[in-house]
């Protein structure tokens, strides 16, 4: 007969692990955002592991794929994507609505480059990730609908518009990386302007970055690569 204490003992070992478990996925998640948001998805599982301080079977026992470390690490992120639809929609005003998603959805991708990353590519293994950004997309289309009947935005603006801006938008901001960190304001102002109906209130466009600032991010480019490959090497 198994006494009490047996059961305490073997209770213990139980829940400690469950408890490393739990600490290591924590330590891994952390890690996966602070080089994703510096690096974008380019960076190695190996490298994650690295920066975790948990060995790459440690990794791939919470992780097995990369598809479930994006998706996991980018849960928040697109649930505040989705909530910036949901948020342009209930704005009484859809011209303001649209603009202001716009510039929304650029600045989440400014403030991490992961995240700009995951704006352009698809991920069909990340399910909970394509969910949200369906979700997303229908809220837009809708958005989409009340500005153009409001007559302030063009007619033949569609959504893929907005995946066009995005893609430009990533370019921009890897590009200009710390030299010119604002570049992709003015991009947003002229897009914007791009996207409005004659007659449209239009926001102003944020001034160019300066001639050096300019300069040093073009040599930064320079230096690191621009059509540099990625790869999943340790």
């Amino acid at each position: 007969m198994t006494s009490p204490s047996d059961q305490a003992s073997d209770q213990q070992p139980e829940a400690k692990l469950r408890a490393d478990a739990e600490r290591n996925r924590d330590l891994i998640l952390a890690a996966a955002r602070r080089l994703f948001a510096t690096e974008g998805l380019g960076v190695s599982m190996a490298s994650v592991a690295r920066e975790a301080g948990v060995g790459k079977a440690t990794l791939s026992r919470r992780f097995a794929t990369r598809e479930e470390l994006i998706n996991a690490a980018f849960a928040d992120r697109m649930d505040g994507y989705a909530g910036a639809a949901a948020e342009a929609l209930a704005d009484p005003d859809p011209w303001h609505g649209f603009t202001g998603y716009i510039h929304a959805v650029c600045a989440m991708q400014a403030a991490d480059r992961g995240f700009a990353d995951v704006l352009t590519m698809a991920f069909p293994a990340a399910k909970a990730l394509e969910a949200r950004r369906k979700e997303s997309y229908d809220d837009f289309v809708e958005l989409i609908a009340r500005a153009r009947t409001s007559g302030h935005l063009r007619e033949d603006f569609v959504p893929e518009d907005l995946v066009i801006l995005q893609m430009a938008n990533a370019g921009v901001i890897a590009a200009g990386g710390d030299a010119a960190p604002d570049t992709w304001r003015r991009l947003v102002g002229h897009m914007i302007r791009s996207y409005a109906a004659p007659g449209a209130p239009i926001p102003e466009v944020p001034d160019a970055p300066t001639p050096t600032a300019l300069y040093r991010a073009m040599v930064r480019l320079a230096r690191s690569g621009p059509c540099s490959a990625r790869t999943d090497a340790p």
